[in-house]
C-alpha cells in the first residue's frame, strides 16, 4: 500500500515538473521571438539609415567624409551571427573613413586654434578630393548590399 502511495505522489511530482519545464520552454520560445523581433527592427533601423545616407552623399547634399564616418560605423552596428568583412566588399570607403576619422570633431574641434582647423579642414578636403571618385563608385553596391538584409 505504501509503494502505491510513493508511485502516486512519485508520478505526481514528475507531472508537476513537466508542467514547470513546458512552461519554462514557452517562456523562452517568447523570449527569444522578441529578441528577433528587436534585432529585426534595429536592423531595418540601420538599413534605413544607411539608405539615407548612401542617397544624400550620390546627390551631393552630405560631405564625403561625414557620410563615410557614418556609414562605417552603422555597418559595424549591423547586428549579425556572423557579418561578412566590409573593409572587404567596401575598400575605398574603409581606407577613406580610416584617413578621415582622425580629424577632431565637434567639441574637440571647436577647441582648436583657427589656424589648426583651417589646416585639417584643407588636409580633409584634399584627402575627400582623392577619394571622391572611388567612393562614389562603391556606394550604389552597398545600396544593393542594402535592399537584400
Amino acid at each position: 500500500m505504501m509503494w502505491i502511495g510513493l508511485a502516486i505522489a512519485g508520478v505526481i511530482i514528475i507531472l508537476a515538473l513537466g508542467f514547470y519545464a513546458g512552461r519554462l520552454l514557452y517562456q523562452l520560445k517568447q523570449q527569444n521571438q522578441r529578441h528577433q523581433l528587436a534585432r529585426d527592427k534595429r536592423t531595418a533601423k540601420i538599413v534605413e539609415s544607411i539608405q539615407v545616407i548612401v542617397k544624400a552623399m550620390l546627390q551631393q547634399q552630405c560631405e564625403l567624409s561625414e557620410g563615410a564616418i557614418r556609414l562605417c560605423n552603422l555597418l559595424e552596428a549591423l547586428p549579425s551571427a556572423s557579418p561578412p568583412d566590409y573593409s572587404e566588399q567596401y575598400p575605398k570607403l574603409y581606407e577613406f573613413f580610416h584617413k578621415v576619422s582622425g580629424f577632431a570633431i565637434l567639441d574637440a574641434r571647436a577647441k582648436l586654434p583657427k589656424s589648426e582647423r583651417m589646416r585639417q579642414d584643407v588636409a580633409r578636403e584634399q584627402i575627400e578630393a582623392d577619394y571622391e571618385t572611388a567612393v562614389l563608385k562603391e556606394l550604389p553596391a552597398l545600396q544593393a548590399y542594402c535592399n537584400t538584409l
